[in-house]
């Protein structure tokens, strides 16, 4: 595994501030330029059942307008399957999702929706799309994963954040060993690990340096970033700490 730790820039909150006004202004498609000129990995997008941001319409937009991978997040719904199989991502990344949540609240329960998700990977997986289960850090959910047969997972960060913001230092560690664990068990099993959910500047280098995991998917924290500084130097001051924790 090549020590460098890949960047997945999440874009779906540029199209949450344009869909606010209407328009198309600001562009998702420029921000995924951006991100591929200042050496970003991938763009992520999640197109949700609502459409609260990313558009069916962006996806065609972004693929032509760059090079890089598109990871896209889904529900396991037909509806959203028909989508990838249309434009066939890089990658599709099954999460979670509830109308009411402001953002993803949780990992995927991989292992109690085996049987809805299972035809979904299978059928993913028979058109070439990478697919990838976004779960919580637990044997339970790993171990789904492989009876899935999912090549990558993603392992929400958000209780380590969450601890981390409220200075919980006994807290965040364990939360840090435990993606570290399941990291390290998902590669012994050949499952690819990746993580995301609420990575900042002050909390994503540890999270960086577990050596297993080849990449971070990181979009709300980057864009707000960006209000202040511009999304070229929010993405190159990320992709520079993550260089350094490794």
């Amino acid at each position: 595994m090549s020590n460098r730790l890949r960047l997945g820039v999440n874009i779906d909150h540029v199209a949450t501030i344009r869909n606010a006004r209407g328009g198309d202004h600001p562009d998702p498609v420029r921000a995924a330029e951006i991100v591929a000129s200042v050496g970003g990995d991938g763009i992520t997008a999640h197109l949700r059942e609502d459409r609260r941001h990313i558009r069916d319409e962006d996806l065609a937009r972004i693929q032509a307008a760059t090079d890089l991978p598109l990871n896209l997040e889904m529900a396991a719904t037909e509806e959203m399957l028909e989508i990838a199989l249309r434009h066939k991502p890089h990658a599709a990344c099954i999460v979670p999702e509830k109308r009411e949540e402001r953002t993803t609240e949780g990992g995927l329960d991989a292992a109690g929706l085996h049987n809805q998700i299972a035809p979904i990977v299978a059928r993913l997986k028979d058109a070439g799309i990478r697919v990838s289960l976004f779960i919580e850090a637990t044997e339970r959910q790993l171990d789904a994963a492989l009876r899935l047969g999912a090549p990558v997972v993603e392992f929400h960060t958000g209780e380590y954040a969450h601890a981390h913001l409220d200075g919980d230092s006994e807290r965040t560690a364990g939360e840090l060993k435990r993606i570290a664990d399941m990291a390290a068990l998902a590669a012994k099993n050949g499952i690819e690990p990746h993580a995301g959910h609420g990575l900042t500047y002050e909390n994503v280098q540890p999270i960086a340096a577990i050596p297993q995991l080849a990449e971070l998917n990181i979009g709300h924290y980057l864009i707000g970033e960006a209000v202040f500084t511009g999304l070229e130097p929010a993405v190159r001051k990320m992709r520079e700490l993550m260089d350094e924790a490794r």
